[in-house]
């Protein structure tokens, strides 16, 4: 990549040299001159000379410029990979002593798209985005440019879900679920669809969690957080202001979104139980008016989190609620 843009833009000088315009510049005419492999002279202020008469002409001074160099930051990289490493480690020792530790067999496959209604996937997806989210996030603040970090983010994302479930593919409770696995990649590919189609910005998965009696009172099978499912909601958001004609946007405040979730109850672990299907309000955190890159990373983040706000239960039984969450 980096010889094909340099001999993209000396055939470019070339052409101009061509027309002895390389030192003195006609009117509008500020080439790039090639000094190296890979750097250039590119304009940087210009004057108008007088010499005598009505002659005169455009005088440019220039500057070297590397064109692919990129500033890296590697005191914050390495700062931010050893934050993740260590959130890897202690999630990775986590789910070791809750599902992996003394039970490892043969790896095998396992079918489980029955045993929690579906909100299983909807869980690997939404953790593919959000993962995929702060590694691109953290690839940024060492100075990484937006397309490599997402791009990198994604696929780091992906992996580490990857990890996790061939991990369970030895578990003799478990196995590895090509469906968690699909979830997880098309949770990390959403993120960076985000970024080559910005228009997806506008519908922002999202999650809400309040422990169920089961896990409160000690009765739940898993016992932690990440397998309560009958606690969690799982929400997609939708800008609506951005989303409406015109002519009825205008009246839509910015920061108010709509947001479309499902929860679970009464799961058996056999395909048992019922599904629960909701519409709130929501907020859309990036309409707070905190700016810089560390305020933008933190409401990007906010926005993976379904505020409570008032919202309706449309099935299987209607139900209207102040604080749905």
């Amino acid at each position: 990549m980096r010889i094909l843009f340099c001999i993209l833009v000396i055939i470019s000088s070339n052409i101009s040299a061509q027309e002895d315009t390389l030192l003195v510049l006609r009117e509008k005419e500020h080439p790039v001159i090639p000094v190296g492999v890979d750097k250039f002279r590119v304009p940087v202020s210009s004057r108008s000379v007088t010499a005598g008469g009505e002659n005169s002409w455009n005088y440019t001074q220039y500057a070297d410029y590397d064109p692919l160099e990129t500033e890296i930051n590697y005191p914050v990289l390495a700062g931010v990979g050893g934050i993740f490493l260590g959130s890897g480690i202690a999630v990775h020792i986590y789910q070791r002593n809750a599902w992996w530790k003394d039970q490892r067999q043969a790896f095998h496959f396992v079918n489980d798209s029955y045993y929690a209604l579906g909100i299983d996937k909807i869980g690997h997806f939404y953790a593919g985005s959000l993962l995929a989210h702060a590694f691109s996030s953290g690839l940024e603040a060492g100075n990484i440019n937006s397309e490599d970090a997402a791009i990198y983010g994604s696929l780091a994302s992906f992996l580490f879900e990857l990890y996790v479930e061939i991990e369970d593919g030895y578990g003799p409770d478990w196995g590895f679920s090509p469906g968690d696995a699909t979830g997880d990649f098309l949770g990390a590919a959403y993120t960076l669809g985000q970024y080559y189609v910005p228009y997806l910005k506008n519908f922002i998965p999202r999650f809400s969690y309040i422990p169920s009696n089961e896990l409160l009172e000690g009765k739940h099978r898993g016992g932690n957080m990440i397998d309560d499912y009958e606690g969690q909601k799982y929400w997609l958001s939708f800008r609506v202001k951005n989303l409406l004609p015109d002519n009825l946007s205008q009246y839509w405040p910015s920061f108010l979104m709509l947001s479309a979730g499902m929860g679970v109850k009464d799961l058996d672990g056999s395909g048992g139980g019922t599904r629960e299907f909701y519409i709130a309000l929501d907020i859309d955190a990036e309409e707070i008016p905190l700016y810089g890159k560390g305020w933008q990373f933190l409401k990007n983040t906010l926005n993976y989190i379904h505020f409570p706000m008032p919202g309706i239960r449309v099935s299987p039984d209607a139900a209207f609620f102040v604080f749905c969450f």
